[in-house]
């Protein structure tokens, strides 16, 4: 039991920047399968932080203010990193110097293009969710959305190979290959889902065919 409360404090620490206790131990594979448990316990933040911005703007700022939200709450660490992915991918450079790319700490044109176009299309997204007539479909959305987008990373590590050779940030979830039971909480996201009708269902198809 203590093994399973430090590995989701681990997880808690690696996705967010919410406190969870002193003195706690990097967990890398352990705290792989709670993943998406921590981001349904941002969603919950979500859904609670967006109830006070509606009712005191428009829809739209409120979106705006949804997104930013989420970007501080998780420390921009993943906007970071994608940053770099684009700044390297889209260097038209060989592999080793892409790699390099991404490993400087500045970020060029097309890191800030792609952030941008990301947080546009996010703010879109939840904008369009927020203004559904159904009330019940739309806090469902925001509660499951942000777990499918962290369940996303453990097939990443699953069935993709990593980018360097034995080093880097993200070397230690990939040290051993996850099983089974890492994928055991995704189940909560895909059952809630269910509650939105059969739609959801080809939804949760397509999502593990890409």
């Amino acid at each position: 039991m203590k093994n399973i409360f430090t590995d989701f404090r681990s997880a808690v620490l690696f996705i967010t920047i919410l406190p969870a206790g002193n003195n706690v131990a990097y967990s890398p594979m352990g705290m792989i399968k709670f993943f998406p448990v921590v981001r349904l316990m941002l969603g919950s933040g979500l859904i609670f932080f967006d109830v006070i911005v509606s009712w005191l703007w428009a829809p739209g700022v409120a979106a705006v203010l949804d997104v930013i939200f989420l970007v501080v709450v998780t420390g921009a660490f993943h906007l970071d990193g994608l940053g770099d992915t684009a700044d390297g991918m889209f260097s038209h450079q060989s592999k080793s110097r892409a790699l390099e790319i991404m490993k400087d700490s500045r970020t060029g044109m097309m890191g800030l293009v792609a952030v941008f176009c990301t947080l546009a299309v996010k703010a879109a997204g939840i904008y369009s969710i927020k203004t559904g007539e159904n009330l019940f479909q739309t806090l469902t959305l925001f509660l499951i959305i942000p777990a499918y987008s962290r369940a996303a990373m453990i097939f990443g590590i699953k069935f993709l190979n990593y980018g360097r050779e034995k080093v880097g940030t993200g070397l230690d979830l990939f040290e051993k290959d996850i099983g089974l039971k890492d994928f055991g909480f995704f189940l909560i996201p895909v059952v809630i889902s269910l509650s939105l009708g059969y739609k959801t269902l080809v939804l949760n198809f397509v999502f593990l065919a890409v």
